[in-house]
Parts: structure tokens; sequence; C-alpha cells
């Protein structure tokens, strides 16, 4: 029952990640990543079959977990790039012409979403991620807005053009703390498998 649940849930993400994608462009990439990944999480603790082995199920949710954060920050290098050199400049810039110029919106939006599974699921991913993604979503959907005409805007926008750079590095290093301590408590989760198995 549980491989059937696996395959059932990957085809229903897929289709998650090609409609959004299809209505949306890049972004609805993004979106539909991180709505899958959520999707999948709540199949996972709720329809499906429980797995025998605890351990590997904690494993399947990080992993999961980790995906569309490795993508937002394969984003964010193109961004910080892009203000650096003039080929990587064209790539960003062709993403967001993609997303009709929301790439940080849905950026933050995703984040957002991703930040709130930890705070109330955290058996499988600690807290602490949870608050810093959300808190990097936070950032990244007010960056979204930044070319909008607005007084509550006006107020921060100046900090987003004067200090983009160390932001953007601030987020990168971020999202790497997350996704490389999630990807070592994998590791280490498997090798205390291996080893009470041995």
């Amino acid at each position: 029952m549980s491989k059937t649940m696996d395959i059932v849930m990957a085809g229903v993400i897929s289709g998650i990640v090609a409609f959004t994608t299809s209505q949306i462009g890049i972004a609805g990439t993004v979106l539909g990543a991180v709505l899958g990944a959520m999707l999948y999480q709540v199949m996972s603790h709720y329809v499906r079959e429980p797995l025998g082995r605890v351990k590997t199920q904690k494993v399947e949710t990080r992993i999961v977990y980790a995906f569309p954060l490795i993508l937002i920050l394969i984003i964010e290098v193109i961004y910080v790039l892009s203000l650096l050199y003039l080929k990587p400049q064209q790539i960003f810039y062709f993403l967001e012409g993609l997303t009709g110029w929301n790439l940080f919106r849905a950026i933050g939006i995703g984040l957002l979403c991703m930040g709130i599974y930890p705070i109330i699921q955290p058996e499988n991913i600690k807290r602490l991620y949870g608050y810093i993604i959300l808190a990097l979503g936070i950032i990244a959907l007010l960056h979204g807005f930044i070319d909008i005409e607005s007084p509550i805007i006006d107020i921060y926008s100046f900090i987003y053009y004067e200090f983009s750079m160390i932001i953007s590095l601030i987020e990168i290093a971020a999202l790497i703390f997350v996704i490389i301590s999630i990807i070592k408590e994998s590791v280490t989760i498997i090798r205390e498998d291996d080893q009470n198995e041995g």
C-alpha cells in the first residue's frame, strides 16, 4: 500500500507543479514545488499507511522539505550574480519576465508556507528551521513589493535598494545553513539506522 500511495502522491505533486508552471511560469514552478512538498507532508502524515520504520519516514520528510529550498537557493545565487555580472543578469531578468515580475513575491509566499510546517510538526524538522524560513519568507516578500508605489513600502524600500547584495547574501547563508543541517540530520539518521541493523 505504501508504494502505491507514493506513486499516487508523485503523480499528484507532478500535476500541481505542471499546472502552476503553465499558469504563472517559473514562479509557478517554485510555488508548485512548495505546494507539492507540503501536500506530500500532509498526505504522508494523515493519509499514507505509516512506514514500518519511522526513521525512514523522517529521512523522506527532510529530503522533500529541502528540495524547494535548494531551488530557491539557486534563484537567490543567480540574483546575487546578476548584481555583479551581465550574463547572470540576463538570466535573472529572463526568470523575472517569465513570472510577470513577481519572482520574489512567489518565493516569499512559498517560504512562508514552508516555514509553517516545522512549527506545527516539529518532530520531523526542527522548529528553529521553520522560524528561519518564515523570516526569509517575510524578507523575500517585502523585496517582491519594492516596485509598488505606496507610502508603507517607501519606508523600507530604500534599505533594499542600498543593501540588496548584503540582504541576499544573508538569505543565501541562512538557506545554506538550513539545507546543510537537514541533510546532515538525514545522514546521521541513516548511519544510526545502519549501525542498529549491523
